[in-house]
């Protein structure tokens, strides 16, 4: 194998791992936003969980965050303004990306 294809291989590796650690870490942004949201909405335990499921699936309807978003805030209604909700989106992609570095 040449220089070349080693670092194409090498390139296509690192591309492939960080697409999956991007999509790990946006999954468990929405996970805690779902629980999040779950618990302005008043929701716990097991309804919590669902909730939180019903936003995991929500981020599969479009590319992007904002299928997420809109579902949200959509049930959240008056309980969060959009910067409340666009700024707890962020701190917890931030957390999440965080943690997966920290553990691999």
């Amino acid at each position: 194998m040449s220089t070349f294809e080693e670092r194409l291989r090498a390139f296509e590796n690192k591309f492939a791992h960080d697409a999956e650690m991007q999509f790990k870490a946006v999954a468990r942004r929405n996970k805690r936003l779902g629980l999040w949201a779950a618990e302005l909405l008043g929701k716990t335990g097991e309804a919590a969980e669902a909730y939180a499921m019903e936003v995991i699936r929500a981020d599969f309807e479009e590319a992007g965050h904002e299928d997420v978003f809109r579902k949200v805030a959509a049930d959240l209604g008056t309980r969060a303004t959009e910067a409340e909700i666009r700024a707890r989106m962020e701190e917890l992609l931030a957390e999440a990306k965080a943690e997966l570095f920290e553990h691999g």
